[in-house]
């Protein structure tokens, strides 16, 4: 009887052994999450903007997806369909203005917390209401601030850390690293501030780029003739920049920005240092029409980059910091931007377009034994796709609400074929004057429906029309070609279920 008590016993023992075990291999996973960072600044993707050391590695070390594009272009809206795997009329966030997420609803989150994992989101949430399925969070209210920012706490407390953001997000995530549960595997999302407008530099990085001179986009002075929801725009380098909130020119605006206002002593004199000198070469020079153009586009250029300076450097010590703790082989590692930006391409800052600049994302990926160093991945791909990744790498069965696919299954057979066809819906009416609007992506072909501000069609070829300048929906030469892409569009309409869409472009 004691025999068989000491037997049972070990047997028990071995089994928790083996669980533990079976829980560390299943892989951990950090999804780097950054707000607006355009992957035409990004070294791994052949920018001569910028070196991009830490994500370049995430890309020489796994996989570059060159064709990753989101569902939204918008902060909240786009963090809500990668949490949830859904588009936002499913997910109910649908921009940043009106919406609330709905916490009670399931994500890729809560499933692996069930499956056993620790999962934890410190940094930038934006999605206006109490993170759910976590184990911790510590995250920034709101948009949050560069310097000396304030964190939200699990416990409801609002606290404030002295530093620059991004440091500061870091070396939050390390600390929870260090501390978590070592038995358990774990999901981390690092939610960066950066790169988001008003781009303030690190204190080190600071008037580093100031020797630089960018190449303007060929595209910086477009006139939107065949484009009328791109005529009422107001996201214009030229006309909507501001020289005080985001070209750091104080003296132009009394209302000085509440981010130049928290910098404690030190902070500040390196901002006048570097920036009071700038304004005053500017005064001298008495800058009009397109030479004052030209200046306000290469000091975007010079403060959004050295912003994103700090952004990969920290990218870079999470890395760092997994290898120095013999994580790397059995860790995912996922750096995206929550959408793509304007580098001045039509002459814009911002996001919100069906257009390549902000429909597409930088996305890399590492998965060390599964995804061979070096791929690039030309399928194109969703943000939504991350949510079911994840699940099936952590060997969870994805919800069968989730619309998003998992894109193992193009890594582990890199030539399959992946999607044909992307569907994208934008809706908010508000900042910026971008007009509401849905539409489809083929390999060749982009058809958009505008409505509300603006109501009308637009189509482009995409093999000759890259830059998107020409409206062809007019041109009776596409007739055909138009009566298919609105058959597709309507396939992919209902397939997603969105019926306000529907409606619009088909009266049903």
């Amino acid at each position: 009887m004691r025999r068989n008590l000491f037997l049972t016993l070990a047997l028990l023992g071995s089994a928790t052994a083996t669980g533990k075990l079976q829980a560390q291999q299943r892989p951990n996973i950090v999804i780097i999450l950054s707000d607006d960072h355009a992957f035409q600044t990004i070294s791994a993707y052949g920018s001569k903007l910028a070196s991009t050391p830490g994500i370049d590695r995430i890309a020489k070390e796994g996989v570059r997806f060159d064709k990753a594009y989101v569902t939204n272009s918008i902060c909240g809206p786009s963090r809500a369909t990668i949490i949830t795997g859904k588009y936002s009329h499913k997910n109910g966030f649908r921009d940043n203005d009106h919406s609330v997420f709905d916490g009670s609803q399931n994500t890729f989150v809560k499933e692996l917390q069930r499956a056993g994992y620790q999962t934890a989101w410190i940094g930038k949430w934006h999605l206006e209401s109490k993170p759910e399925g976590f184990t911790y969070y510590r995250i920034l209210p709101g948009q949050g601030q560069y310097y000396n920012p304030d964190f939200l706490e699990m416990n409801g407390k609002t606290t404030r850390t002295e530093g620059y953001v991004t440091n500061i997000i870091e070396d939050e995530a390390e600390k929870w690293l260090s501390n978590r549960d070592t038995t358990q595997p774990f999901c981390l999302v690092i939610g960066h501030k950066a790169t988001h407008r008003n781009w303030i530099p690190d204190t080190t990085d600071m008037g580093t780029l100031e020797h630089r001179t960018y190449p303007v986009p060929a595209t910086y002075f477009d006139d939107y003739s065949t484009r009328e929801a791109a005529k009422q725009q107001e996201m214009s380098v030229i006309k909507d920049m501001t020289m005080a909130y985001d070209l750091k020119m104080l003296s132009f605006d009394k209302n000085i920005d509440g981010t130049i206002k928290r910098m404690n002593a030190a902070q500040r004199a390196k901002f006048d240092a570097v920036y009071q000198p700038i304004e005053a070469a500017l005064k001298a020079k008495k800058l009009s029409g397109k030479a004052l153009a030209e200046w306000k586009y290469q000091r975007y250029m010079r403060d959004y980059l050295a912003t994103a300076q700090a952004l990969d450097r920290n990218i870079n010590r999470t890395l760092n910091y997994l290898d120095a703790h013999r994580l790397t082989n059995n860790t995912i590692v996922i750096y995206m931007s929550d959408q793509g930006f304007y580098m001045g391409e039509h002459g814009w800052f911002d996001k919100r377009w069906m257009y390549e600049e902000s429909f597409r994302t930088p996305m890399v990926m590492r998965y060390p034994g599964v995804v061979k160093p070096g791929t690039v991945a030309n399928q194109m791909v969703l943000n939504m796709d991350i949510a079911p990744t994840v699940l099936e790498a952590a060997q969870v069965k994805a919800p069968a609400d989730m619309q998003g696919q998992s894109m193992l299954p193009l890594l582990k057979a890199p030539k399959s074929k992946g999607r044909d066809v992307l569907y994208y819906h934008y809706y908010e009416n508000t900042v910026h004057a971008v007009s509401p609007h849905f539409g489809i992506k083929t390999p060749r072909y982009k058809l958009i429906r505008y409505y509300e501000r603006v109501d009308g069609w637009e189509l482009f070829d995409l093999r000759d029309d890259p830059h998107e300048l020409h409206n062809l929906y007019n041109d009776q030469r596409y007739t055909k070609k138009i009566a298919e892409l609105k058959a597709l569009l309507k396939e992919q309409i209902t397939k997603y279920d969105d019926q306000e869409a529907m409606q619009i472009a088909f009266g049903k």
